[in-house]
């Protein structure tokens, strides 16, 4: 862990994932997710390049079913025969057979434990006795036993990736939407892992709301330690939008991790086209050992509940991820909770002190936002999109923001499907969901308040149902 004179990364163990090795003293490792259907093979291939050409190291594409799965064998040989390497991930939900039969043809499975056997999610109350849930404890590990013996024979690494948005009803009712019903999610799966000596594993534990991602993943660290475990950890901040906003909140949760010694592997998951998240990691990943002394220094300066930051970095995005990075884990710890952020000369050279103090003070803004201590615009939730992604995403991101950005404190989700949809954005008060083809459902809150509407009519219908509640609270 950091220390105020040094900074140290947790050592875990390594998972080799075909050439490529995670964790261990090998370097943080930068990936990202296709957008396009996985049925597709020209335009994954073509996506897939462009995420290594940026710099991504591995690919993920989603496996909804078993067509997509074999077919990332195509893709996989495709890429291989115009010389890209780099590891292929597949995605599933839902159909624990469809990991099965991905496992053949990628270097790596992820695995949702909130679905991989317990049914989606319906916010359900369920009573379980002891031996009932440890019933559901064996019905999973009966299912588990035949992938990870799939896995063995052709050396295929496996993600355990939970989601906040995703957790089952059966841990949900035991251990409430909380970090600790969220690592035991993860321990579960674990455990079995642990218990049959397969050892290529990668965690993850992701949310929308950094507060809950980071309390959980340092709460997985102290679960994993004290059972012996040392599997490395991918970091990211699920669903968190796009443009500055996105940025500003992915830094301050994987930043405030990295900061800490924690993390192996990232993605910077942003609403937009998935090769545009790699500089960004990479400005992250290159950040780190800086940030750490930063975050160091930042904390000496705590007086009067404020954060003073200096930061002396002429591109503006850079310091923008710096900044949020040095102090996510303060905010995030509440350490304080206003924040200062002083100009470098080289910047305000560059800049009226005028619009430079603008742009410090908004940045401040933004970051204690992403902290979830002061809500001075609209909060948008909003996934990257990927193969299972029903609609036009960032189209509809620009529609809604633009009719919308004026209500502050507000928070709005857009779901590309029902994989993280109503979970991920059950704390947004109104959600716009991918339900099918064409096909979208609203949400207030966590209650579904139109189902399948056309898609050409849901943005309008969704400022209709918001200007309608703003109305009666007049």
């Amino acid at each position: 862990m950091m220390s105020t004179n040094e900074y140290q990364r947790r050592r875990s163990s390594v998972c080799h994932v075909g050439h490529t090795a995670i964790g261990g003293d090998n370097p943080i490792r930068i990936q990202s997710m296709n957008t396009t259907d996985t049925n597709d093979t020209e335009a994954s291939v073509a996506q897939a390049k462009r995420i290594i050409d940026a710099g991504g190291e591995l690919v993920r594409l989603t496996t909804q079913g078993t067509r997509e799965a074999e077919n990332m064998r195509n893709i996989s040989a495709r890429l291989k025969q115009d010389g890209y390497t780099q590891p292929l991930v597949a995605d599933v939900h839902f159909n624990a057979h469809v990991a099965d039969v991905a496992a053949q043809y990628c270097e790596k499975v992820r695995i949702n434990p909130g679905n991989y056997v317990d049914p989606a999610r319906t916010f359900k109350k369920l009573e379980y006795t002891d031996e009932e849930y440890q019933a559901e404890l064996k019905r999973i590990e009966e299912r588990l036993l035949p992938f990870l013996q799939i896995c063995r024979e052709h050396k295929t690494a496996v993600r355990i990736g939970v989601n906040h948005g995703s957790l089952s009803d059966r841990i949900m009712s035991r251990y409430g939407d909380t970090p600790a019903g969220i690592v035991e999610s993860c321990m579960e799966f674990l455990r079995i892992f642990k218990r049959e000596q397969f050892n290529d594993v990668v965690i993850s534990i992701k949310a929308s709301n950094t507060v809950v991602m980071v309390q959980s993943v340092r709460l997985l660290v102290q679960a994993m330690d004290r059972e012996d475990m040392h599997y490395p950890l991918h970091l990211g901040v699920t669903e968190a939008g796009e443009g500055e906003d996105g940025r500003i909140k992915s830094a301050v949760g994987i930043g405030a991790l990295l900061t800490e010694g924690i993390g192996d592997t990232i993605r910077v998951s942003l609403s937009e086209d998935p090769e545009l998240e790699i500089p960004v990691a990479r400005k992250i990943v290159d950040s780190i050992e800086e940030c750490a002394h930063l975050r160091a220094e930042a904390e000496a300066s705590i007086k009067d509940d404020t954060i003073t930051l200096t930061l002396d970095e002429p591109d503006w995005e850079t310091f923008q991820l710096k900044a949020a990075m040095a102090v996510g884990g303060l905010l995030i710890d509440r350490k304080a909770t206003n924040l200062v952020i002083k100009e470098s000369s080289e910047l305000s050279e560059n800049s009226e002190n005028s619009e430079l103090s603008q742009k410090l003070s908004a940045l401040s803004d933004s970051i204690l936002q992403a902290a979830r201590i002061k809500f001075t615009k609209t909060e948008y939730i909003s996934c990257p999109g990927c193969g299972r992604t029903l609609y036009n995403l960032q189209d509809t991101i620009r529609r809604i923001k633009a009719a919308t950005s004026h209500l502050v404190g507000l928070k709005i989700g857009i779901m590309g499907c029902i994989v993280n949809g109503p979970g991920e954005m059950a704390d947004a008060d109104y959600g716009y969901v991918g339900a099918g083809r064409g096909k979208i459902s609203l949400y207030r809150q966590k209650e579904c308040i139109e189902k399948n509407i056309p898609e050409e009519e849901a943005v309008e219908r969704l400022l209709a149902f918001i200007e309608e509640d703003l109305n009666k609270k007049q």
